[in-house]
């Protein structure tokens, strides 16, 4: 059954997610050093942020949250983590011993 805050958990990742598929639909006005759409006012590095903390909260010690916001500045949000894609988070994780 699911509690509030993976309802809460789901509802971010889906609207990250149709927000990045929007934001790439629309005109790219200037140059940006940072993944940033004026139009629609979505800064991807700051999600990709937001997403490192979120993963570092549910995952511990066993996410590297430092590593991978270096990743986010360094690959200006191209690569958002999703704390519930194994896939994108992989990077990041560590056994403990």
């Amino acid at each position: 059954m699911c509690n509030n805050r993976t309802l809460l958990l789901l509802s971010i990742v889906l609207t990250a997610l149709c927000l990045l598929q929007c934001g790439e639909a629309l005109p790219s006005i200037g140059h940006y050093g940072k993944r940033f759409d004026p139009m629609g006012g979505i800064d991807f590095i700051q999600i990709c942020l937001n997403n490192c903390a979120q993963c570092k909260k549910m995952f511990g010690d066993y996410f590297q949250g430092q590593t991978c916001a270096e990743s986010c500045l360094k690959f200006k949000g191209k690569a958002i983590p999703d704390c519930e894609d194994i896939g994108s988070i992989a990077p990041f994780l560590n056994a403990l011993e």
